[in-house]
């Protein structure tokens, strides 16, 4: 098999995009674990973007998500962790690409004694602007959800168990 120069490079500069895409998901994730409101910003596309997580109201725009996400997500005694994984980034164009991932999603809350895991499935998509990849538009899905309560002595009690509560931070009914 003979391969031109112009199909190589066209060949890595796929791969390059799709790993630029990549970094950018994991700057997103760990920006949100670590509380850094200045990086998630930055991963979001600057005007315009989507951004609609299930239990969650949706944002149209990335200012709007982010101080929620300042509001709600970076008090004390708030510890999260997000890890995203089985990655599917499709290109659709030179400047634009869709992806898929499972997040596997942890939130100890201190001030209600809570512990939440969920599966989640996001269905993104991005657009590269003046040479930058952002986060256009961000959708998930809750797949599964355990929360845990823990009593004074540290005994777990069990408040949902397999289908997530209609609205992130509540119990189910």
């Amino acid at each position: 098999m003979t391969a031109t120069l112009e199909a190589l490079a066209a060949r890595l500069a796929q791969l390059e995009a799709k790993d630029e895409i990549k970094e950018l998901k994991a700057r997103y994730l760990r920006a949100c674990d670590v509380k850094d409101v200045a990086a998630l910003r930055e991963t979001l596309l600057p005007k315009g973007a989507v951004i609609a997580y299930e239990g969650f109201p949706p944002f149209d725009d990335r200012e709007a998500f982010v101080s929620i996400f300042e509001q709600m997500g970076c008090q004390p005694g708030v510890y999260d962790i997000h890890h995203a994984t089985n990655a599917v980034i499709e290109l659709v164009g030179e400047n634009e690409a869709t992806g898929k991932w499972s997040l596997n999603f942890q939130s100890i809350i201190l001030a209600n004694r809570s512990i939440t895991q969920m599966g989640v499935e996001y269905e993104d998509r991005y657009l590269r602007e003046d040479g930058r990849w952002y986060i256009a538009e961000t959708r998930t899905r809750r797949i599964s959800c355990l929360i845990q309560t823990l009593d004074d002595d540290g005994r777990a009690q069990y408040v949902a168990v397999g289908d997530p509560p209609a609205v992130y931070g509540d119990a189910p009914a």
